[in-house]
Order: structure tokens, then C-alpha cells, then sequence
């Protein structure tokens, strides 16, 4: 099949909406999607609020939904824009890209940023392999973003034990070294629902898990090596209380979710860190709905019918990110 170049479907790269997220002190939301309702949901709440957006695709989405139905999802996402009343900047971004040759498929295939995620192999080895997907990916105007330091946690097929925070004085080396666009930095957060041990936060008396907080000492000495330079926190999703307990009250059970508090993801938005990456929270906000639906209607058997509680409530969870926490709702038309 022959490639196809991101423009052609309607999409940008992350420069421009970096440089603007920085300079209005606003993080720019990517939020993960595997198939038309996650899709619908992300297009209908960023249109809505008028927020740029950046689609992510993991590996395992990839694996589930084929690469070019969601390349085709990307540029009816464009279209469904227009046809909603706002075009919106849209970017399709490879998220944790496990080698050259998937990245390259993806740049070779309509997307718009990759990730290259070198992040656990030894540093020398982390520049090469970042190095060699920026040279291929900026020859196709595409963005990279790379990750220094790992973050712990469980999401997809990406999963580290412990978490290692990004070392400031190795940044400054590995962006002149690579030529990267953006930096995945660790400085606490962690992917899937359950971002820290219980034995790493403190309770409150009705139970709720409170973790501790994020680095920032760490992200401002980032912030002094690399002044002006895009910075990403993967594995920010604050896991909800009210999604668990309602996924817990309909029969599920997902013991220990706890997430990163929204004032500290406010609080990183406001600082070099123009992109933050939101998924266990989608797929918290779609399970609750799922879940409470089919036992308060236990006749439904037509999708449609339990996956449109799904995406309003998905529509509404993304609103609330792009408005109260992250504060790109107004910058579309920046």
C-alpha cells in the first residue's frame, strides 16, 4: 500500500501547538483511543470546549484495531471536526513506539508525531535509536518525542517494576545528541490504574488512597538545563474515585486505583510540560458507564445502547481535563 503523508489527511505535528502551549502556560491533552466511540468522544469534548487535541495509538492499540482503520479514524476525526463547527488542531501521535521500524511504519502511514521509546535500554543506546527515528521522521516533517528516565507501572505492553526519575544533568546531552522535539520525562507519575503502592501513600479514615507528590524539583532543574524545550509526563491520569467505586458497586473489582491528584497535573501545565498523556482514566469513565447500564437495564443487548452512556460520559471526563485541569479548552484557534 502506498504511504500516505499526514497533511493529506488534515492533521499537523506537535511544533506550532507546542510552541503556544508553552508560551499560554496550557498542557496540550493526548488522549489514548482504540476504536469510534473513544474516538467520537475525544473530537465531540475537544470541539465543544475548542481545544487542540493529540490522538494517541499505543502498541496494543495498534494490535486491536488495525493501523489503518485508525489512520482512517484519524481523518474522520479531522472531518467530523469540520462537520461539528470547529477545526480544531489534530495531531496522530504514535505513543511509546517499541523500535525504528514500527515508527517508521507509522510516519510511512499518515501519522503525524511518533514516540520513540528507548527509555530502558542504556543511555548510548537511547540516543542512537531516538536519533535515528528524529532523522528519519523529520525528512517527513513528522515530530518526535523521546523519554529519559522510567516510569513504573503497568499500561498496555509498556511495564517497569520501579520507576527511575529522569537525571536533569543527562538532558541537555541526549536533546542535542538526538534532535528530539519533546522530552517524556519521570518524575513520579506511572502508567495503568494502580500508579503507586499502597505502602507509598497514606489512607484516609474512609479509605481513600492519597499518593505522594511529583517531583518538581526535578521538572524545574529540566526546566533550567533545556529553558524554552517541550516536556511530556506519561501516566497522568488522576483515576477517579467516584469511576472506581462506581465500577466496584456494579461488580467489578479494582482494588488500590489511585492516580495523580489534578492539582498537581494543573500545576505541571503551567510549566514546560505541554503535553500529558491521559488513558486508565477513559477507560475507567467507560467501564463505570458500561457497567452501571447493563445492571440497571439488564434487557439491553444492542451495543448502541450500552456504548452511548459510555462515550457521554467519556465526552464529559474529557471536557473536564481540558477545561479544569490542563487549560487548553479556548486555544484551538490560537
Amino acid at each position: 500500500m502506498a504511504n500516505v503523508n499526514y497533511k493529506d489527511l488534515g492533521l499537523v505535528n506537535t511544533r506550532d501547538m507546542f510552541a503556544k502551549a508553552m508560551k499560554g502556560g496550557y498542557a496540550i491533552p493526548a488522549f489514548n483511543f482504540n476504536n469510534m466511540e473513544q474516538m467520537q468522544a475525544i473530537i465531540m469534548a475537544c470541539v465543544e470546549v475548542k481545544s487542540p487535541v493529540i490522538l494517541q495509538v499505543s502498541k496494543g492499540a495498534r494490535a486491536y484495531a488495525d493501523k489503518y482503520i485508525l489512520r482512517n479514524m484519524a481523518r474522520g476525526a479531522v472531518e467530523y471536526a469540520h462537520e461539528l463547527g470547529c477545526d480544531i488542531p489534530i495531531v496522530l501521535h504514535l505513543d511509546h513506539g517499541p523500535n525504528f521500524e514500527v515508527a517508521k511504519d507509522c510516519i510511512d502511514n499518515g501519522f503525524s508525531s511518533v514516540m520513540i521509546d528507548g527509555s530502558a535500554l542504556p543511555y548510548d543506546e537511547n540516543v542512537a535509536l531516538t536519533k535515528k527515528v528524529v532523522e528519519y521522521a523529520h525528512a517527513h516533517d513528522v515530530t518526535v518525542e523521546a523519554e529519559l528516565g522510567v516510569l513504573g507501572g503497568v499500561e498496555d505492553d509498556v511495564s517497569a517494576e520501579e520507576s527511575k526519575y529522569t537525571k536533569p544533568e543527562e538532558v541537555i546531552d541526549f536533546t542535542s545528541k538526538t534532535g528530539c522535539d519533546s522530552l517524556a520525562i519521570s518524575i513520579g507519575t506511572s502508567h495503568g490504574r494502580c500508579k503507586f503502592t499502597p505502602e507509598q501513600c497514606t489512607r484516609t479514615a474512609d479509605g481513600v488512597l492519597i499518593p505522594p507528590p511529583l517531583a518538581f524539583d526535578v521538572l524545574e532543574a529540566i526546566e533550567k538545563k533545556l529553558p524554552g524545550f517541550p516536556i511530556v509526563l506519561h501516566g497522568s491520569s488522576s483515576v477517579p474515585v467516584e469511576y472506581v467505586k462506581i465500577i466496584e458497586q456494579y461488580g467489578g473489582k479494582i482494588p488500590d486505583s489511585v492516580g495523580i491528584p489534578e492539582e498537581q497535573l494543573r500545576k505541571a501545565a503551567k510549566s514546560a510540560v505541554c503535553k500529558i498523556n491521559i488513558d486508565s482514566d477513559g477507560r475507567l469513565a467507560m467501564t463505570a458507564a458500561i457497567r452501571r447500564h447493563l445492571v440497571e437495564h439488564p434487557g439491553d443487548f444492542d451495543p448502541r445502547q450500552y456504548l452511548t452512556p459510555a462515550r457521554d460520559e467519556l465526552k464529559k471526563m474529557y471536557m473536564h481535563k481540558c477545561t479544569d485541569v490542563l487549560g487548553s479548552a479556548g486555544h484551538a484557534l490560537d
